[in-house]
């Protein structure tokens, strides 16, 4: 079994926890199903979000989906000028004997445009 690394971002429409639990979910649902995976093949998930956000902590949308024994840690995107506001991105560590180029990374909406060369 290998370590494999799955990126993923989605852009908020608002700075809203109940909307950032929902969108952050329904990105970390996405990975999972479109990698095969399960939370127990999950080793550790990265956060960032840009500084427009302040409304709840991205992890705790992975707390509510019922992932609570793997690592999670947030932290702050630099704030680069010009680059899309409202947007949580993910770094999960997985165990999986996929080769590294069958990995789905997952940009939602309109967080595609962030990685049109790896978005699926």
């Amino acid at each position: 079994m290998a370590v494999r690394a799955v990126r993923g971002a989605v852009q908020l429409e608002r700075d809203e926890a109940g909307h950032m639990e929902e969108q952050v979910g329904a990105l970390l649902t996405a990975v999972l199903e479109r990698n095969g995976l399960t939370a127990d093949d999950l080793i550790s998930i990265w956060f960032t979000a840009t500084p427009d956000l302040h409304s709840d902590f991205p992890a705790a949308a992975a707390r509510k989906l019922g992932i609570v024994d793997v690592p999670l840690i947030c932290a702050q995107e630099l704030d680069i000028e010009g680059a899309m506001p409202r947007v949580v991105r993910i770094l999960a560590h997985i165990e999986s004997d996929k080769p590294r180029a069958d990995i789905n990374h997952v940009y939602l909406g309109a967080a595609a445009a962030l990685r049109k060369d790896i978005a699926q």
